[in-house]
């Protein structure tokens, strides 16, 4: 008798285990190498930005133009999640951010950068930053099981703030030190390695299918794209938790948005911080993100959701106001800032796998692009607040505006906290 006869053939279940766990991977891999060249962009923008012009209006006009998509697109962003195929649209995306990034690697390379290209530039990768995200995280739910949710959305936001946040724009900012164009031709080649492992996933066929693997016949008859906007975001107006996390967000965002868009200014003129001592900084102050991304399964399971919630409300407006007033000094602004983002990562997880867990899959694009384009589409406007800001009263005073603005949101979202009821 044969070995192969010896050996029961794997079980259905557990061939789609495998599969499942082997398409995670290629997501997984794949967001990790796309967001570094994504962090390596977000050193070289603002560096760029900062040599081209000085005044802060402008500079924070780079932040207010890649955010500005998520304001006015997002809703139609969620649509096209819900009725293409999630795989190919991530591909697509990517291609045409690559088609992109090297349009302007060129232009950096014949030194013909205006500050008009990178506001156009930022606007258009923004553009393709809602498809990727929207059809990334509405793909995870049909990889993993329910009770994985939270480990599987810690993996890839971790993966996220190691990249973008932490290797990402040290190598972003001594590129930039070294040429200008070489950041952006990076940059190009993490899109195209992303393209090739995004190619080689293959969605699991479950008994119950997921909509991005149903076959053109058996969808139903598309209608037209403003009522499935409205669709979306009825749900999300009736649904009182993923309202709730979505307005608390959206008000954090501006408060925080408001700093951090002049983030390059203040590391040149309030730290003394040179090109390759900003990205440092970047990176540094990203460590927190990438340690609370580690342990926010483990956090929230022993201390709940709501609680992680709560605490985040409570650290947000004292690490903001403790910078605005004491933040003359590297050190104090890392370890300051380290305390908000493992908060902030916590934050993430807990409001992602609520929203993953309780939206119907079907309406998942929708419904997170309506919640995104509200808690996204406040950055922009904190930006813009910002610039104008910072050039009346000097480039500390958004840390402070922005710390009292995110103390009044705490007082206001407390009370809807405490009644968490999922």
């Amino acid at each position: 008798m044969s070995t192969s006869e010896l050996t029961p053939a794997p079980s259905r279940p557990a061939l789609e285990d495998r599969t499942r766990r082997n398409t995670f991977r290629y997501l997984w891999s794949a967001s990790f190498i796309s967001t570094l060249g994504d962090g390596v962009l977000l050193a070289a923008l603002p560096l760029m930005a900062a040599a081209l012009t000085k005044d802060p209006r402008l500079v924070a006009g780079v932040a207010f133009a890649g955010r500005l998509p998520w304001l006015v697109l997002a809703l139609f962003g969620g649509v096209i999640v819900d009725r293409f195929d999630r795989r190919r649209l991530m591909i697509g995306t990517q291609i045409g951010q690559l088609s992109l990034v090297t349009l302007i690697a060129m232009v950096a390379t014949l030194d013909l950068s205006e500050i008009w290209m990178i506001y156009i530039f930022a606007f258009g990768i923004g553009c393709g930053d809602i498809l990727f995200t929207g059809a990334s995280q509405a793909i995870v739910p049909t990889l993993v099981r329910p009770d994985e949710l939270e480990r599987a959305n810690g993996r890839l936001i971790g993966a996220e703030s190691v990249s973008r946040e932490f290797l990402g724009p040290p190598l972003g900012a001594a590129l930039f030190a070294f040429a200008t164009p070489f950041p952006f031709w990076v940059d190009a080649v993490t899109f195209l390695l992303s393209i090739v492992l995004l190619a080689r996933i293959r969605t699991p066929a479950p008994a119950t299918e997921p909509i991005d693997t149903i076959e053109p016949a058996a969808v139903p008859a598309r209608r037209g794209m403003f009522a499935e906007i409205a669709e979306g975001l009825r749900w999300l107006g009736r649904a009182r938790l993923p309202r709730a996390l979505t307005l608390i967000a959206a008000a954090g965002n501006f408060a925080e948005a408001m700093a951090l868009s002049l983030l390059v200014l203040f590391a040149h003129e309030v730290l003394g911080l040179g090109d390759f001592g900003f990205g440092l900084l970047l990176a540094a102050m990203a460590a927190g993100g990438v340690l609370g991304s580690l342990v926010s399964g483990w956090v929230v399971a022993r201390f709940g959701a709501r609680e992680v919630a709560i605490a985040v409300q409570v650290i947000s407006p004292a690490a903001w106001l403790a910078i605005g007033f004491y933040g003359r000094n590297v050190v104090v602004v890392v370890a300051l800032f380290t305390v908000f983002s493992i908060a902030l990562a916590m934050w993430n997880v807990v409001s992602v796998s609520v929203r993953q867990r309780l939206i119907p899959n079907e309406l998942l694009g929708r419904v997170t692009s309506a919640g995104r384009m509200l808690a996204y589409g406040a950055t922009p406007l904190g930006a813009l607040a910002g610039g104008f800001v910072a050039d009346t009263y000097g480039l500390v005073s958004p840390w402070i505006v922005g710390g009292v603005i995110s103390l009044l949101v705490a007082a206001v979202s407390l009370p809807v906290l405490r009644r968490w009821d999922s």
